[in-house]
């Protein structure tokens, strides 16, 4: 649908602003990492938030700490897609690309739709950005942006001029030309400039200067678009018919911090973070530092050991403990966490997954550490792991992982990744009185002429054992990571009774399943030629291609697995109705090799080791290459 309105170009005349709605848009502000573009992407977010509309996020940051200004590796983008319905990815390729040097338009051109909108501040294509960006001609002179429609601003010339009655030097200026870009956009897809003003506000209430100059520049920024008549159309996106409730933006540190949080007041254990700062987990340690007044401890550690072993003595002392860390993290980890194991306490270890071996891609997404989840520890030595799908996901996969580690006294593996911890989507603030009660009894002070505590005595069940609080008269026990005694928990060197040991712990994860809801099947679930299974992040990928392929009348179906270890009793089953499997994975077919040990089932594996999550083109391509054939 589309409408008119008149706006005045530059010489006073009346032009024509033709209103046109749309249904989607992704957008992606690129730059030098110095330029703003995550606080950029994250207020246009916000603002779309507000607005109603649905909205997925994919922020990408530069691996180097400070890469030098105007370098390839110095990009910083931040993409967001914006919606009038129910999304489920960032999209697969812009419609609207700010690019604020020649290395942002160098790194990111090649992936913006063909008659996209293009915005290049033209002020940083010199000859000298111009060389860092490798570029031996200025694009904006000859035809190699032909196709796109762009938009040439001298973005940091007009932001100063916007500026120049204030008393702040023209560095301070230029540092507000992110806002004026975004102004820009604001004005473009008809968002309003008050959410971003509110915070602008708040942000920089104790240097006014600094707030007045940044809103300053948004303003003028809008106002460009309004005066100038640059753009011939503003696009209109209406808010999203979602289930009713009270809605925020998330990213998933944040609601796997929430959710912690809410763990904690529904199993009325205090909270106790043991964690070292590794990216990209280090943000749910400054998220839960903020959270005192709900009894939250969090310490940060001289290393990860360290971290971990805090933890487990937070656990042994009666906290829900939680240590959090990345691959490199959860490797250094390991021997403190089967003495958790060992000495069967409950604890949540998050891995928020990035792009390995070694430090490797600090800032980008990998699903890589999978098999380092299951199996990388000395010994008999399962785990449960769970892996939420989405970032709000990320709160209710915390209490999952919470229920399942009070609940059967065992360490849970909550397997991340950095396309969650960083994306955003809108999350429904759940009732307090629909989240889990998550309460577990400490064993009890017996009688007096009572010496018959014995703490791996097991709950018929679960297989858990009691949880004997330090402390407590008639509860003393031997703790430590030598083998134990069944049932006495006496230090034990007899291999009969390790060998039953091993079996407990094992069958003790094992018994989770039984408590595991039936898995989904969208498509057909009694069977067909081809299903595609997935885990973790790769949820919305999947569930876009897989809609896509039902438009074109495609015979395929989906299931998505949360639980890796133990996996759901009826998904053999489910795999045995169809012909061929489909499982895309950022990394080089680990849960597919599981699988396939598992059920004996041919699992086809699509891989994805690039640092970026799949796109839906990907996986439809792939979808209808193994139907075809």
């Amino acid at each position: 649908m589309s409408t008119t309105a008149s706006t005045q170009d530059s010489g006073g005349a009346r032009t024509e602003v033709q209103r046109e709605q749309l249904s989607d848009v992704v957008v992606r502000f690129a730059g030098d990492s110095g330029d703003g573009m995550q606080l950029t992407g994250s207020q246009f977010s916000n603002t779309s938030a507000l607005f109603g509309n649905d909205l997925s996020t994919l922020p990408d940051f530069p691996a180097e700490i400070r890469a030098p200004a105007g370098t390839l590796p110095g990009v910083s983008a931040f993409q967001v897609r914006i919606a009038d319905y129910d999304i489920h990815t960032p999209g697969d390729a812009p419609d609207v690309l700010i690019a604020m040097n020649p290395a942002a338009l160098k790194t990111n051109l090649g992936e913006l739709r063909k008659d996209g909108i293009l915005i290049v501040n033209t002020n940083d294509f010199n000859k000298r950005n111009l060389i860092k960006a490798k570029y031996e001609a200025n694009p904006l002179e000859d035809d190699s942006l032909e196709g796109y429609r762009v938009i040439e601003v001298e973005l940091q010339r007009l932001t100063r001029q916007s500026l120049e009655e204030l008393e702040i030097d023209n560095r301070s200026r230029d540092r507000c030309k992110n806002l004026f870009a975004l102004g820009m956009v604001y004005w473009v897809f008809s968002r309003s400039l008050d959410p971003t003003i509110a915070w602008l506000e708040k942000k920089f209430a104790k240097k006014p200067v600094i707030a007045e100059a940044n809103i300053k520049a948004l303003k003028a920024g809008y106002n460009y678009c309004d005066i100038t008549g640059v753009f011939q159309t503003r696009y209109e996106i209406q808010p999203a018919k979602l289930e009713p409730g009270t809605y925020r933006s998330i990213n998933g540190n944040s609601a796997f911090s929430l959710g912690m949080v809410a763990a904690s007041r529904r199993s009325g254990l205090p909270l106790f973070l043991g964690s070292y700062p590794i990216t990209p987990a280090s943000t749910i340690l400054h998220e839960l530092a903020r959270y005192k007044q709900f009894g939250v401890t969090t310490f940060q550690a001289e290393d990860e050991i360290a971290a971990v072993c805090a933890a487990i003595g937070a656990s042994y002392g009666g906290s829900l403990a939680l240590t959090t860390t990345s691959g490199p993290g959860l490797a250094l980890k390991s021997e403190a966490i089967n003495l958790a194991l060992i000495t069967e306490l409950p604890l949540v270890i998050c891995n928020v997954q990035r792009g390995g071996p070694s430090t490797g891609l600090p800032t980008k997404t990998e699903q890589a550490d999978l098999l380092q989840a299951l199996y990388g520890r000395n010994g008999e030595s399962s785990l449960p792991v769970i892996a939420p799908a989405t970032p709000a996901d990320c709160f209710d996969a915390a209490l999952e992982a919470c229920r399942m580690a009070i609940e059967h006294m065992v360490p849970v593996i909550f397997l991340s990744d950095g396309y969650l911890a960083n994306g955003s989507e809108p999350w429904r603030v759940p009732e307090v009185e629909d989240l889990p009660d998550l309460r577990r009894a400490f064993a009890e002070r017996p009688a007096e002429d009572d010496d018959s505590f014995m703490p791996y005595r097991r709950d018929e069940k679960t297989l858990a054992r009691p949880w004997a609080v330090p402390g407590t008269p008639g509860l003393e026990h031997r703790i430590g990571g030598l083998e134990k005694e069944d049932v006495t928990g006496s230090v034990s060197y007899d291999p009969e009774n390790h060998e039953r040991m091993v079996h407990l712990r094992a069958e003790k994860v094992a018994r989770i399943a039984d408590s595991l809801p039936p898995l989904e099947v969208t498509g057909s679930p009694e069977g067909g030629p081809l299903l595609v299974i997935g885990w973790g992040s790769t949820l919305g990928a999947i569930t876009g291609a897989v809609n896509l392929a039902h438009a074109e009348g495609l015979p395929v179906s989906r299931v998505h697995l949360r639980h890796i270890n133990p996996l759901p009793n009826d998904l053999g089953e489910i795999l045995a109705r169809f012909d061929k499997v489909l499982l895309p994975e950022m990394n080089s077919g680990q849960l597919a090799s599981v699988l396939r040990g598992r059920y004996l089932k041919d699992i086809v594996t699509l891989s994805k080791v690039q640092g970026r999550p799949f796109s839906r083109g990907e996986i439809l391509a792939a979808i209808r290459q193994h139907l075809e054939s």
